[in-house]
């Protein structure tokens, strides 16, 4: 198998697209799209943000500390897609894409209504690296739409529909290939045949 050697470059893929939401007081909230967002601790939970420092979101992040992300479903593709592209300096994003600001929990940033997670976030830490500026952030609060709940209380966050990015496109998730840890998990004992008499 032939192999070309390009020169150093992020080319971790595929990576969920979050809209992640912030706000001032006295301002419009706005809506910044992020690839590069991570799982970092589980106890406590705690997430990561990459956002270049030239961004809007980037003065009210750091000036507030908090922030929400909101999981990308197929029928958000299109705002998330435009609130990566557009800045919130030109544009009241909320108010063009018709979407609904929801009041937090535990913080004071919006969540996107129509999102069917938002995960409230509380910044811990800022590490400048260079062309992005990395939050560390604890997770403080997580709220989900209850029409994904089952009767056992389960929540099937894999039927909302989630969308991926991969090497500038989007994707819808498919189909299932496996459950953690199905590579190794035992398979029953083969039932004992028994010869009719």
């Amino acid at each position: 198998m032939a192999k070309q050697l390009w020169k150093p470059g992020n080319m971790v893929y595929p990576l969920p697209a979050v809209m992640v939401s912030c706000g001032r007081e006295g301002e419009n909230p706005n809506i910044i799209t992020i690839a590069w967002a991570a799982t970092v601790n589980t106890s406590p939970a705690m997430t990561s943000i990459s956002i270049r420092p030239s961004r809007y979101s980037y003065d009210i992040i750091k000036e507030t500390g908090e922030f929400v992300i909101n999981l990308t479903t197929k029928d958000l593709v299109y705002a998330a897609d435009y609130c990566g592209v557009k800045s919130g300096r030109d544009v009241d994003k909320f108010e063009t894409l018709k979407l609904t600001p929801c009041k937090s929990q535990v913080i004071h940033a919006p969540g996107i209504e129509e999102s069917p997670v938002n995960i409230e976030c509380k910044v811990t830490e800022i590490k400048p690296l260079g062309s992005h500026h990395l939050f560390i952030a604890e997770v403080v609060g997580v709220n989900v739409e209850e029409k994904y709940l089952d009767e056992s209380g389960k929540f099937h966050l894999n039927d909302t529909g989630l969308v991926a990015y991969s090497h500038g496109e989007y994707f819808e998730l498919g189909k299932s290939l496996g459950t953690f840890g199905f590579s190794v998990r035992k398979k029953g004992k083969p039932k004992k045949k028994f010869k009719k008499r």
